[in-house]
């Protein structure tokens, strides 16, 4: 058998794992070849592949990023472009498709399984907002490098008598900044799932100051005010999935902080760094666990479905269950933060 593999969407951590993992065992348990398509699904669509074995995921366990590339290509918004997919994957002599991505890349693999592709996706996203799976890998990474940069910022912050606002990724889910915000001890935490009051977030900030204490706050890119504003933007321009580039609240959250408290507020914005780098020992764990086991469901034929983490088991589900709801913070725990925020 010989079985495509890709990546689609952002980059993260993890990514070569899942490469090297499938690639490994393909091979030499199951006697599979494998061809690797560049840049998420432009590679199918422009027949754009290179060579996949052994020798190729040596030494890429500890990688970021992406041997393959990818991209937030959307197939089903280009002409043809199933036809092009499905043309790809003949001339290429493919059994069949390994598709690891978010949301979106899996969306597609999802819509080609309807359409008689053989697919078999695998969940990744930083943001941890599939509702398959328990935990994506990128994620683990992603809040380590955050929690990192909360306890550095804690010492300037006391050094300067200053508030700080640290931006982290999530459009709209919270997951980073809760996780991040509880391990970095941040005073406050300010999620896409329920929009701040800022005069609350101001109160909180004076209170602290009068401990002689210099507050952490910690907000998510996708989090918006009560009072109805809306999220903040980088670019109104939307990618081929629909998707606006978010960013800014850091800085919009800093500058009303200062206006309205009189404390002096500075935004950091972590963007990209929080997907860059090394993967963590969790990360590279279970990513190399759902490499192991998307080739065995391709090689036992169970296409249509997702590697998916329950517990600590990894099972497989439908490749539409894995992406049919935005997993969000539920209520709960974050009410359960709050308790700290103090």
């Amino acid at each position: 058998m010989k079985v495509g593999m890709l990546t689609g969407g952002g980059d993260c951590p993890g990514l070569n794992a899942v490469i090297r993992g499938a690639v490994r065992k393909g091979v030499a348990s199951y006697g599979h070849e494998f061809v690797g398509f560049r840049d998420g699904w432009r590679g199918p669509l422009e027949n754009d592949t290179m060579q996949l074995g052994i020798a190729e995921v040596r030494g890429i366990l500890p990688r970021g990023g992406t041997i393959l590339g990818s991209s937030r290509t959307n197939p089903f918004a280009i002409d043809n472009g199933v036809e092009r997919i499905k043309d790809s994957l003949a001339a290429n002599g493919c059994d069949a498709l390994i598709a690891i991505g978010g949301e979106d890349t899996l969306g597609v693999a999802t819509k080609l399984a309807d359409l008689g592709v053989n697919v078999v996706g695998v969940p990744k996203t930083i943001d941890n907002d599939l509702s398959g799976t328990d935990f994506t890998f990128g994620f683990d990474t992603a809040v380590n490098i955050a929690t990192e940069a909360i306890d550095r910022l804690h010492t300037t912050a006391e050094s300067h008598h200053r508030v700080l606002v640290v931006e982290v990724m999530g459009r709209h889910a919270g997951w980073i900044a809760l996780h991040s915000g509880l391990a970095g001890g941040a005073n406050i935490i300010l999620i896409p799932e329920r929009p701040f009051d800022i005069e609350k977030v101001c109160a909180q900030v004076e209170s602290r100051f009068a401990t002689h204490y210099s507050p952490i706050i910690v907000v998510s890119e996708g989090a918006v005010p009560a009072e109805g504003g809306s999220m903040s933007l980088v670019s109104g321009e939307k990618d081929a999935f629909g998707h606006v580039r978010l960013g800014g609240i850091g800085d919009r959250l800093a500058q009303e902080i200062e206006q309205r408290t009189g404390k002096e507020a500075r935004a950091v914005v972590l963007g990209h760094v929080q997907r860059g780098g090394s993967p963590s020992a969790f990360d590279r764990w279970l990513a190399t666990r759902f490499g192991l086991h998307a080739i065995t469901a391709v090689h036992e034929g169970d296409f249509g479905k997702m590697v998916s983490l329950r517990g600590t088991e990894i099972a497989r589900v439908p490749l539409a269950e894995g992406t049919a709801v935005l997993k969000t913070v539920r209520p709960e725990l974050y009410e359960e933060a709050e308790v700290l925020f103090g």
